[in-house]
């Protein structure tokens, strides 16, 4: 009978936490990626585990890779929509307590410098160097240093990746025009503080872009 009764409490323990669990998941919204760290005030790190099993295996969560899960945007046409490699990259940032910071032709596109969408998404970090493949999408994590990674999350810091990607000959009056329309002019204003912490060739580019 005691051993009745301890099952039970279990089994009742790890329904409050699933419930729990769904309900922060569905309060945050479809499209939000989570991992089992941002429960981890619900329940032990072993309820978690099971509590998000069960609920891939109910078709509430998609598991991504290991240890990250989705609550998928439902598309009339195309079914369940993989979520942007940023959603997946806050989560995987929370997660390991590492700092991300987009670069290649992934900045570029962040800031409509260019249309190509790439097919391997590349953020550099502080963390350790690895790959993670979300459906199509490949999301490198590339292992820099603290130079780059100074600026990292600032407006700076994606706009020098941007331009590292184009390349100088490819930073044209026409892009930097964009840039301008585009982006607040608070935030232009506060490249200038970050100057010096990009490449020589960028500095009057970014004191231009920071005008007006």
């Amino acid at each position: 009978m005691a051993t009745i009764s301890y099952v039970s409490t279990v089994q009742k323990s790890t329904q409050s936490v699933e419930s729990k669990v769904l309900a922060r998941v569905i309060r945050r919204g479809r499209g939000v990626v989570v991992v089992p760290s941002d429960f981890f005030d619900l329940g032990s790190r072993g309820a978690v585990d099971l509590v998000l099993h069960r609920l891939v295996g109910k078709g509430r969560l998609r598991r991504l890779a290991r240890g990250i899960y989705d609550y998928p945007v439902a598309h009339p046409d195309l079914g369940s929509l993989w979520p942007s490699a940023e959603a997946v990259a806050r989560a995987i940032a929370g997660r390991d307590n590492i700092r991300l910071q987009p670069a290649g032709a992934y900045a570029a596109n962040l800031l409509g410098l260019t249309e190509q969408v790439p097919a391997k998404v590349v953020f550099l970090t502080d963390g350790p160097t690895r790959n993670v493949r979300i459906g199509p999408t490949v999301i490198q994590l590339r292992r820099t240093t603290p130079r780059n990674m100074a600026v990292a999350g600032r407006l700076s810091g994606l706009v020098v990746q941007a331009f590292r990607h184009l390349r100088r000959e490819n930073v044209t009056p026409d892009r930097i025009s964009r840039l301008k329309r585009t982006l607040p002019a608070a935030e232009r204003r506060a490249l200038v503080r970050d100057i010096k912490l990009a490449p020589s060739w960028m500095h009057q580019i970014l004191r231009e872009l920071a005008e007006g």
